[in-house]
């Protein structure tokens, strides 16, 4: 999976809402080093940096299959659904381009935009990984978020590898967290971390 985190290790901010999908958290803060890369899966103007932060994001995509994610990255509607004519943040044409998997307790029927497929699923994670790895065909499952989709996952020893930029210049104090430390993953992870000259620390993880 590829996920970004602020400096005391919050995917997200708190409240949530349709307008601001990241809460009190600032997206163009967060995930300003990916947005200006030349890679960048949403950019639609020329141009764009090169380097290391291009080098992560334009593997955003690479041998993916399937992706998992959690409702809330879906969208903000808690409980039932109630406007199934809304069809998620990412417009007629998602970047993600793979089946997708939504994690939820309240189905709806799957749609697809363009060429992304968005099913849910009302089960375990590793239940909903044996549908991914069969949707993927051969191919890798990412691991898209947010970050309580991805404590879930490693709490089930499900993650192979993980890639988390960390936006050393934004702390966030509350919202949905992934870690207080990356130190928490040592016992069952290898850890390299390489710093960018954008600002954003990338922790690199592979299982021992």
């Amino acid at each position: 999976m590829n996920f970004c985190v602020s400096r005391d290790g919050y995917g997200a901010g708190e409240n949530q809402s349709l307008e601001r999908p990241f809460g009190h958290a600032d997206p163009g803060s967060m995930f300003s080093w990916a947005g200006a890369t030349a890679s960048w899966p949403n950019r639609t103007d020329p141009g764009g940096t090169r380097g290391l932060d291009d080098y992560f994001t334009r593997d955003f995509s690479n041998n993916i299959g399937a992706e998992i994610m959690g409702r809330n990255k879906f969208g903000p509607q808690r409980g039932p659904w109630q406007d199934l004519d809304w069809l998620g943040w990412w417009g007629d044409e998602p970047p993600f381009r793979t089946p997708v998997f939504v994690m939820t307790h309240h189905l709806r029927p799957s749609f697809t935009l363009s060429d992304t497929t968005f099913h849910f699923i009302d089960a375990d994670p590793a239940t909903v990984l044996a549908q991914a790895r069969e949707a993927a065909g051969g191919k890798d499952v990412r691991l898209g978020g947010g970050a309580a989709t991805v404590r879930e996952f490693l709490d089930a020893d499900l993650v192979d590898t993980l890639h988390v930029a960390v936006s050393d210049s934004v702390e966030l104090g509350a919202g949905s967290r992934l870690w207080e430390s990356p130190d928490e993953l040592l016992d069952r992870f290898q850890l390299e971390v390489v710093p960018s000259p954008s600002g954003v620390t990338h922790h690199l993880f592979w299982r021992k």
